[in-house]
């Protein structure tokens, strides 16, 4: 359906929305924050009428939501509450996805002008050690925004959506034995 990862959003954006759907990617289980081992992927809200369109936009979607799961986990243990989102790696081209991530969490979502940042937190960690950089204000300096995406869903949008991935995420229990 999809041969390479770049493919997806113009896929996705085929369609106005996820027609629905829901795909929980829970291949191995689902880990944080829920820890359930017995947990499998699944992708329910099936009709007649969805198509590649979306079943592309609930893949990307899933993200979205387990991003929000993952921190809402930790402003509750925390306290904090998220004011923004800085994101990077491979998937933070996506600009469909971007604003979706702002939507579904309420907040700014902010990307960097290098989006690649392990290799680059590797090398900054060894110039620190090195002294090629004073300290972490000199290499703050460095980041740079490239983009970011501001939230537009209204809340029930955004409540409902969530609700329905809530929903999806109770399919996936308890299909190991």
């Amino acid at each position: 359906m999809i041969e390479k990862s770049a493919e997806i959003e113009f896929l996705a954006r085929s369609v106005e929305d996820n027609g629905g759907i829901y795909f929980v990617p829970a291949f191995s289980g689902l880990f944080a924050p829920h820890w359930r081992s017995d947990a499998r992927g699944v992708i329910v809200g099936m009709t007649r009428f969805i198509n590649r369109g979306h079943l592309a936009r609930a893949a990307l979607e899933a993200t979205a939501y387990q991003t929000r799961e993952v921190l809402d986990a930790m402003e509750a243990d925390s306290g904090v509450k998220l004011k923004s989102l800085k994101v990077d790696g491979g998937m933070v081209a996506n600009d469909l996805l971007m604003q979706f991530q702002a939507d579904i969490l309420d907040v700014p979502v902010v990307r960097p002008v290098i989006v690649e940042t392990t290799a680059l937190g590797a090398a900054y960690a060894a110039g620190l050690a090195i002294g090629f950089w004073k300290d972490f204000e000199e290499l703050k300096l460095n980041w740079k925004k490239d983009r970011v995406w501001q939230p537009s869903m209204n809340q029930d949008t955004r409540s409902r959506l969530y609700v329905g991935w809530k929903k999806a995420v109770d399919r996936t229990l308890n299909w190991v034995e």
